[in-house]
């Protein structure tokens, strides 16, 4: 058997990751090749973005295909993956039209933020551009022989809909095709005409019923996504519980601040469907372990070489880009230096969107997070690293000088990340909605128990006041009270009864994710 998986993103690949798909196209091809069962190979292409392809081990093939009314051809080269494994090729396709730089720092980059008139303008062109070069690399064999298409978010959903429309593919339509779901919140809807990024100017060639590739609310529009949804095999998405939750109508917000999971973002009527005919199915992510060894050890020790690491790396940023959030971090971490461990450290590490923190932030007056802080001043302390929205990383820099045990950290490396999976009491990410998540599995894997939101894949993972605790609401107020009781709960059980917390510490650290597990049923649900 031969896996071909289409992806934007690939953490195997130097500058590859940005987000969760990432990690899951780095992990799930070495972990089939290891299954003695799967008796195949795993090949994996994303676009090149004008660097991945470089350097390259070898060109594999030119592809010519058809785009904008045009013909182009884009270069298939075969690289050097970071952990290089038998039975598994990792491809960079290229074209000049994949790459985008930054407008100040001219970096290039991987995915484009267009202005809220055009959203996706930029990338829903590239990743068109790039559907129609994959699947006439496939039609002209550039691949080798392909048994399972295994396409990955709505980068990747025109192309089995391109697939279905142009009989030049009519050979191709029996590929056993899966699509994952990621983020379905993301869905790279664009006009389908009378637009220099629609779906007529990329294909004016083609005779297609739009009902097909239609969104279900903006008419007039492509939805890659649901592209994706209609014309696989199986759909499959990141954890058992959401594929569940995507099903259930999409409720209308109440207000702006309204932050409780929305089903199926429009698309449940589509999911729905694909539950009824048998080809939705839901597959828990996994995660990597490196050993079974013992509990981490905290203490004064530990907590002295976390402070360390992070002042190094803070100082690092305060030098490159000096501002006031990371000067204030920078003293408030080197004030701690001079103080015993705190009883409670509390983290989190991720990315400071709206799906992420949204429910830390409201209600407003106070917020949740505040709520939290004011009653555990001089008890706990809360250490957050991440970036992201600008409007958040104010709200967060903006709380940081009225609580002195909050410490905002605007930025993100993994030298540093790992230190506080390891040190941290409790992992704080009470995300909105979280088709899988991989933040509570590496805090578990640390033996850090976890506060989250009870849905989707944190539900699937942490188990209340057993390796966890989750708390829900239906509403926004009913949500950010019980997600600052359960914190406050927490903190008291680890203060007053340290034995039952060793226990949910201790189970958090035992259980196990494993890809071994999530790729079997890859092979039962998705490739049969």
């Amino acid at each position: 058997m031969h896996v071909l998986m289409v992806a934007s993103e690939n953490d195997a690949l130097k500058g590859g990751k940005v987000g969760g798909v990432a990690d899951v196209v780095r992990d799930v091809p070495p972990a089939l090749v290891a299954l003695p069962e799967f008796s195949g190979t795993v090949s994996v292409v994303v676009p090149s973005y004008g660097f991945l392809h470089l350097p390259a081990l070898r060109q594999v093939a030119l592809i010519t295909f058809k785009f904008e009314g045009r013909d182009h051809t884009a270069e298939l080269f075969e690289v050097e993956g970071t952990r290089p494994r038998r039975g598994v090729r990792q491809l960079v396709l290229h074209h000049p039209r994949f790459e985008s730089a930054h407008p100040q720092t001219g970096v290039k980059r991987v995915y484009v933020n267009d202005a809220n008139d055009a959203p996706f303008a930029t990338d829903a062109t590239r990743f068109a551009m790039f559907a129609a070069a994959v699947l006439e690399g496939l039609h002209q064999g550039a691949f080798g022989v392909v048994n399972v298409l295994h396409l990955h978010d709505w980068h990747t959903g025109l192309l089995p809909a391109l697939r279905h429309f142009d009989d030049r593919y009519a050979s191709l339509r029996s590929m056993r095709t899966a699509f994952t779901i990621h983020n379905l919140a993301l869905q790279g809807i664009r006009p389908l005409r009378d637009d220099a990024s629609s779906f007529e100017t990329w294909f004016p060639h083609l005779r297609y019923d739009p009902k097909l590739i239609e969104d279900p609310e903006y008419k007039g529009c492509v939805n890659p996504m649901a592209a994706g949804i209609r014309f696989s095999h199986r759909v499959h998405t990141v954890a058992p519980s959401y594929a569940l939750e995507i099903c259930e109508p999409s409720r209308p917000k109440r207000n702006a601040l309204d932050c409780v999971f929305f089903g199926g973002e429009g698309l449940e009527g589509d999911l729905r469907s694909a539950r009824e005919a048998g080809r939705l199915t839901g597959i828990l992510n996994g995660c990597e372990y490196s050993s079974s060894g013992p509990l981490p050890v905290r203490d004064q020790a530990s907590w002295q070489g976390l402070l360390k690491t992070l002042i190094s790396e803070v100082d690092g940023w305060q030098k490159a880009n000096p501002n006031a959030r990371h000067e204030l971090a920078l003293q408030r971490l080197r004030a701690l230096q001079n103080q015993p461990r705190p009883s409670v450290v509390m983290t989190s590490i991720t990315r400071v969107v709206d799906q992420k923190v949204r429910l830390m932030r409201y209600p407003e007056g106070p917020s949740p997070i505040e709520r939290v802080l004011a009653r555990t001043d001089g008890e706990a302390i809360y250490i957050l690293a991440g970036s992201g929205d600008a409007d958040y990383e104010r709200f967060f820099a903006e709380l940081a000088p009225l609580h002195n045990n909050f410490i905002f950290l605007n930025g993100y490396c993994k030298l540093s990340a790992d230190p506080l999976y390891v040190e941290g009491d409790l992992f704080l990410m009470p995300s909105a909605f979280e088709p899988c998540g991989i933040s509570q599995m590496l805090a578990m894997r640390s033996g850090q128990p976890c506060i989250v939101h009870a849905i989707g894949g944190l539900k699937d993972t942490v188990k209340n006041e057993e390796t966890g605790f989750t708390f829900a609401g239906a509403t926004p107020e009913a949500l950010g009270n019980e997600f600052v009781n359960q914190t406050l709960k927490a903190i008291r059980i680890k203060q007053r009864d340290p034995a039952s917390f060793d226990g949910i510490r201790q189970h958090a650290f035992a259980a196990r994710f494993l890809w071994e597990s999530s790729v079997r049923e890859y092979i039962r649900q998705l490739y049969s």
